[in-house]
């Protein structure tokens, strides 16, 4: 059978809002707690159905529950792109569930040529499997596209950035404020590493205008990006050490291995410790306490 040509397939796509709804909660109803890596606190007490709740889904993409019960309802008519890649990495989409998902809200899918941030189920599944690491997933922006609770509590949690926000790369050449810090030398291979995977990123995608956005911004705030992408320096994100300033437990010395994803541009930051560390006990306290603060409230 033929494929319909693409701008055939997104005007179909207006085919109403309940069927959005209705193939967001289908998707819900297959998708279980503990396969999203849900924690046994948010998955507890009696369920109608197998899958996720509204709030279940809500807390997976980063969105209000108000807004996903007014998507399944068919009161929210124009989700953005980033809500539907949200959805798509929430609910362990295929890649051609991910397309159903973005024609059935009236937008087209993300175009070949231009950075994406799909998640492969698979690689969302390693992701919550490994609870007791914190470690979260980048894509060819560097941009913070998914992590595990425990990423959240030791770093701060991704969720409340916006836009830029969201990447490595502009947070630390903009110098934003934030928990990591480096040795010289280790800012050194931390820097290079990031301008080259940056340079190799917009040799794949030469007609990415968000990505060509980003490095002449990252040239224009930054005199050292602007003399490293000039100097076309080569390098390769390895094992290293950070320390994490942390709130509530002070400095938390890290192990750092950036692993890749074959065919894809996902880079996984995970942070280590040696069992038994110092560094591992932190881990152990921050699974329990999550992202609460624990710093004494203010007296009048």
């Amino acid at each position: 059978m033929s494929e319909e040509p693409h701008s055939a397939r997104v005007t179909a796509a207006g085919t109403g809002h309940g069927d959005l709804g209705r193939a967001l909660r289908h998707w819900r109803d297959r998708t279980r707690p503990d396969d999203a890596g849900l924690p046994a606190r948010l998955t507890s007490g009696t369920r109608r159905a197998p899958g996720l709740r509204r709030e279940e889904l809500a807390q997976l993409a980063g969105l209000s529950v108000d807004y996903v019960v007014r998507l399944e309802r068919g009161r929210a008519t124009s989700p953005s792109p980033q809500v539907l890649h949200a959805l798509a990495r929430a609910l362990r989409l295929t890649p051609t569930e991910r397309d159903h998902l973005f024609l059935l809200a009236g937008q087209a899918p993300p175009p070949d040529g231009q950075v994406s941030p799909y998640i492969p189920p698979t690689v969302q599944r390693l992701l919550d499997q490994l609870g007791r690491t914190p470690l979260a997933v980048h894509d060819a922006y560097w941009n913070t596209v998914s992590w595990n609770p425990l990423w959240a509590a030791l770093v701060g949690d991704p969720s409340a950035l916006r836009g830029r926000e969201r990447s490595v790369a502009w947070r630390h050449f903009a110098q934003l404020p934030g928990r990591v810090t480096h040795e010289p030398d280790q800012r050194e291979r931390f820097e290079t590493a990031l301008v080259s995977d940056l340079r190799s990123s917009t040799a794949r995608y030469p007609d990415d205008p968000e990505l060509r956005r980003l490095i002449a911004d990252l040239r224009r705030v930054s005199a050292r990006f602007e003399e490293l992408w000039e100097s076309h320096v080569v390098g390769f994100h390895s094992a290293d050490h950070k320390t994490v300033h942390h709130p509530d437990l002070g400095p938390v010395s890290v192990d750092c291995d950036t692993l890749t994803v074959p065919g894809s541009d996902l880079r996984i930051a995970v942070y280590s410790a040696p069992p038994g560390s110092r560094t591992a006990q932190q881990f152990a306290l921050l699974a329990a306490i999550g992202t609460q603060d624990m710093s004494p409230a203010p007296r009048d």
